[in-house]
């Protein structure tokens, strides 16, 4: 009878657990609150539990065990390493330990840990409720996270006395305790880091470079591995960070970390007992290396020396997300595209048509994401940037969430796609407002129903300030010219640069400015409709 490991989740994170767990001659028992979870169909067997619900997970397991044995349990990229190892004591079977998975789990107790090992991280409190500035013993800026969530949900930097009870509030709807901590915010470029911890020992298997975009959150666009920071600095940080591991508890089993390389040396952000999410562990670490920690993990929680962490070459992975300007999708364009450029692995996609999308606050909601693979970091950086810039996410028009993104003003947030100097400002001011005069004399009448129709032989008014521009924006780096041909390619439409009318004019370019590709076609679309 074959081995039998539990797993916690079935989602695109666990996916490469679950399959070198059957590759490795496993059986997989695995157990996600979704029923209809993406991995769920590669499971030996699979049970619909929710993963903080670990009292019923021990007994599911308990069970197992019972009828049959059952050899260990392991998760990856999910909030839930503390019922792992919940799982795994109660059982006897390895693990990290129950208190290490809680230290790694909760910030508060974590960061309680590495103050008394003396390891440089931020100074903090926890509160319950939004405190008066004056009950914060450091200045601004701040950081507000949920003490027990992940992918940064809830969590953002505050400057102001204004910003921190809005910031509180939106950071306790993220927290299953209803509490967040306050940090002291720390500055410099930020690094993701996996570790296999043995028997006390710490292998580093994935040093990866972050990409943060959009303050005052902190959305992850991208990680490159493995990093080009120096290396006399990368050993460092993952100095700090094995001693934070060691601080935190862990023996047995995974580690993972985000690290900010600071001017005064790094400092933690945070080290989860856990293989990590966000395509670092299961896929770029494994493309660059040739290593796979899953089947380390895998190893260790059956209670055997890990294996799979030799290296067989030195190449370059990136990971790039693309998003979406707020409203509902009506269509997903360019995946065959992107596929075809050279280097591309993988896409992930979760807009989907008749989602609602929203501008990413975190690192939950973003359009999907895209994997590349390449001798050396240029052609690797350059497969996922030109295949992220292919998928194109067409929105519903009119729709109220688009609308409002619009209308809002250019310096809030979500931020514009592309920002205008004061010069390149006052040449859009200048420019025609749309007209659509003599449009209407091409159509014939059983054509007027159509949604393009008005727009078949209109112009853009040319805008040289933006056209002659090296500007790069469109939250993924498009060109304008670039942001203009995916307006052509989703509308179908030639749109040929002109001045006699019909053309479409300044309110186009102030909606390709606000909302790149996505707000011009919105509007000539809206335009099209008489909307």
């Amino acid at each position: 009878m074959a081995k039998r490991i539990l797993i916690l989740g079935a989602g695109v994170m666990q996916g490469p657990l679950i399959r070198c767990a059957k590759a490795m001659g496993l059986d997989t028992i695995v157990v996600d609150a979704d029923r209809y979870a993406p991995m769920a169909e590669l499971a030996t067997w699979f049970f619909p539990i929710d993963l903080k619900d670990k009292e019923k997970i021990a007994s599911l397991a308990r069970g197992i065990a019972q009828k049959g044995g059952l050899s260990g349990v392991v998760t990856a990229g999910t909030d839930f390493s503390a019922s792992a190892a919940f799982v795994a004591e109660k059982l006897g079977l390895p693990g990290c330990g129950y208190e290490a998975a809680l230290r790694a789990s909760d910030k508060e107790k974590m960061r309680r840990c590495f103050r008394d090992a003396g390891l440089p991280s931020p100074d903090f409190v926890v509160a319950g409720e939004a405190p008066k500035k004056s009950a914060i013993p450091f200045a601004y800026p701040l950081v507000i996270k949920p003490v027990d969530n992940m992918g940064a949900r809830g969590c953002r930097r505050v400057d102001t006395d204004a910003e921190l009870k809005t910031a509180v509030n939106k950071a306790l709807e993220f927290s299953r305790s209803k509490r967040v901590i306050i940090e002291s915010y720390m500055e410099g470029p930020e690094f993701s880091l996996d570790a296999i911890v043995y028997q006390g020992g710490v292998t580093i298997c994935g040093f990866a470079d972050r990409h943060i975009y959009f303050p005052p959150y902190f959305v992850e666009m991208g990680h490159t591995m493995p990093s080009n920071l120096e290396q006399s600095q990368q050993d460092e940080i993952i100095n700090v960070f094995i001693r934070g591991i060691r601080a935190l508890g862990i023996k047995n089993g995974a580690a993972k970390g985000d690290l900010k390389l600071t001017l005064n040396g790094p400092m933690i952000g945070e080290i989860a007992a856990r293989l990590s999410g966000g395509y670092m562990s299961g896929w770029t670490y494994p493309y660059a290396s040739g290593a796979d920690p899953s089947q380390a993990a895998i190893c260790i929680a059956l209670g055997l020396p890990p294996q799979g962490l030799r290296t067989s070459r030195a190449w370059t992975s990136a990971e790039r997300a693309f998003l979406s300007i707020p409203g509902a999708v009506r269509r997903l364009q360019g995946i065959d595209e992107a596929k075809a450029v050279p280097y591309v692995k993988d896409i992930f996609v979760r807009a989907a048509p008749g989602l609602e999308m929203s501008f990413p606050e975190n690192n939950i909601s973003k359009g999907g994401n895209i994997i590349s693979c390449a001798p050396d970091r240029e052609a690797a950086v350059n497969a996922a940037e030109t295949g992220a810039r292919k998928l194109l996410i067409q929105l519903e028009a009119p729709h109220p969430l688009t609308r409002a993104f619009l209308a809002a003003k250019k310096n809030t947030f979500p931020p514009s796609a592309y920002s205008l100097d004061r010069a390149r400002q006052n040449a859009l001011k200048k420019i025609p407002e749309t007209n659509m005069a003599g449009a209407e004399k091409h159509l014939k009448p059983d054509e007027l129903s159509r949604r393009n129709a008005r727009l078949e032989h209109a112009r853009i008014y040319p805008l040289p300030a933006l056209l002659e521009s090296d500007l790069r924006g469109d939250y993924c780096g498009r060109g304008v010219l670039e942001s203009l041909d995916a307006v052509r390619d989703l509308l179908g439409l030639s749109l040929p640069l002109g001045t006699e009318p019909p053309f479409l004019g300044r309110s186009f370019w102030s909606a390709l400015v606000r909302g790149g590709y996505q707000g011009a076609c919105y509007y000539a679309e809206c335009t099209a409709l008489g909307r």
